[in-house]
């Protein structure tokens, strides 16, 4: 069994706005702390508002560590990972 980590969860934009929060720490362990994807898996599965907010039909952009990533990015104690919504505009 892996030891847990600790990380930082921010959202922004319409999901901050649906989450009521704009960051959180919290602590993953298990299949939960090995990837971005596992991370909004495992907070989809609390329920609303967070599987409302990051549900897999809506587009949601991640960032690891304030650098874009995709969803397969590993998870490591202390890291820093951010949700939004793209980001248009002219």
């Amino acid at each position: 069994m892996s030891q847990a980590i600790k990380i930082t969860v921010k959202y922004f934009a319409s999901i901050r706005e649906a989450i009521g929060v704009s960051f959180e720490s919290i602590s993953l362990s298990g299949l939960q702390a090995t990837s971005v994807m596992a991370l909004r898996d495992a907070l989809i599965a609390k329920g609303a508002p967070y599987a409302d907010a990051l549900a897999r039909g809506k587009s949601v952009r991640t960032a690891l560590d304030q650098v874009m990533c995709e969803e397969s990015a590993g998870l490591a104690d202390g890291c820093e990972v951010a949700f939004f919504p793209p980001v248009t505009g002219g």
